[in-house]
């Protein structure tokens, strides 16, 4: 028997998120297993028509294959994997998180490796521009210890906010989507950070539940050339298993010319995978009521109300700024005064004030109304 939480969050995924028509392929892969789910997104898909193919991975399994693989092999199973990705009209990814420190101690130049080929080769060109996908996390203790919540609790929270209206989060979006679109300059103040860039031309993109599950951000991205000053983030982000925390960037002529963080050797060094790596491929801000506190994991940590997230790296097709790269490193400032405050300014007027939008037509965005 499939838990009926199961079967409504795999509905909403295949008929909401991916929206799977009948004879459409399918491609369901789970980082460290969870049966359960899987088979309830199988048979979801099956419902809809659809025709559904499984991978199962394991962390741990995937650091043994490439801690010690050459770059001939890593090559070749990108390959492998783009050409079944280039099959697929569909694709629903997720991770049980069991360590998040499984791949610490990967050595830097396998991270490279797998991160220019098969990260880079499979998903940033093949699956994110030629499918229809959706990714997400699912309940674990180390998840729940990473919230500070009890198992049961966190597994509570989690079918809340995964499960939630996206059709009324995204009709409230509506209106920062009409905004964003008519606006050049942004400047974001925080302690710490004075940042100013234009995001004019770029269209607006409203994250409704149709590309990550939890979700509940709408984000543009910066002319690739117009960053100039400096951010500093307040929450730690994971990268290749490794916690940074206190990360600041300086920006001139839209590059990062200065990175420092708990790591700053560290931290450069992923800077430097390619040339996009420091420029941003992203600006986005966080509108989720349901998500409040950072948990080191990027898909709901960039959903938190109040925030932003401004990222290193790849931008997106769908609001292209001409940055290409490996690397796509969403990293988050928030912006409630418990957080230390902050405000947002779109062309000269200020819109957002330590986490609440403070314009009329903004307002339904804001936690006490969208909840």
């Amino acid at each position: 028997m499939i838990d009926s939480r199961l079967r409504k969050l795999a509905h909403i995924l295949v008929n909401y998120s991916t929206k799977v028509k009948p004879g459409e392929k399918v491609l369901v892969q789970d980082n460290n297993a969870e049966a359960a789910f899987v088979r309830a997104i199988v048979e979801a898909v099956h419902d809809a028509g659809g025709l559904p193919f499984v991978t199962l991975r394991d962390r741990t399994v995937d650091r043994a294959l490439f801690h010690r693989a050459t770059e001939g092999q890593v090559a070749l199973q990108a390959r492998f994997e783009r050409d079944r990705m280039k099959e697929m009209d569909c694709y629903i990814g997720f991770t049980s998180l069991a360590n998040a420190s499984a791949w610490s101690d990967m050595p830097g130049d396998k991270l490279d490796l797998y991160n220019r080929h098969i990260w880079k080769g499979v998903h940033i060109e093949e699956r994110l521009p030629h499918t229809r996908w959706v990714v997400l996390r699912y309940p674990s203790p180390a998840f729940a210890q990473l919230a500070g919540m009890s198992e049961e609790a966190f597994e509570d929270w989690y079918f809340e906010v995964c499960t939630l209206d996206y059709a009324r989060m995204s009709k409230a979006m509506d209106p920062l989507v009409e905004l964003m679109a008519k606006t050049d300059r942004v400047r974001l103040v925080a302690p710490g950070t004075d940042l100013s860039f234009s995001i004019k031309g770029l269209p607006p993109v409203k994250c409704d539940g149709e590309l990550n599950i939890p979700d509940g951000e709408v984000y543009s991205a910066p002319v690739r050339d117009s960053v100039e000053g400096v951010i500093a983030y307040n929450t730690q982000t994971e990268h290749d298993g490794f916690c940074f925390e206190n990360v600041r960037f300086e920006f001139k002529g839209g590059r990062i010319v200065e990175a420092s963080a708990n790591d700053t050797q560290r931290i450069n060094r992923v800077l430097d995978i390619d040339e996009g790596a420091r420029y941003v491929g992203e600006f986005a801000l966080g509108v989720n009521p349901y998500i409040l506190k950072p948990m080191r994991e990027t898909l709901f940590d960039e959903k938190i109300a109040g925030s932003i997230h401004f990222t290193p790296g790849n931008s997106y097709e769908d609001c292209f700024n001409g940055n290409r790269s490996a690397l796509h490193w969403d990293i988050v400032l928030i912006q409630r005064p418990e957080w230390g405050g902050g405000e947002i300014w779109f062309d000269g007027r200020l819109v957002r004030k330590d986490g609440i939008f403070v314009v009329a037509e903004l307002e339904g965005l804001n936690p006490d109304r969208l909840a």
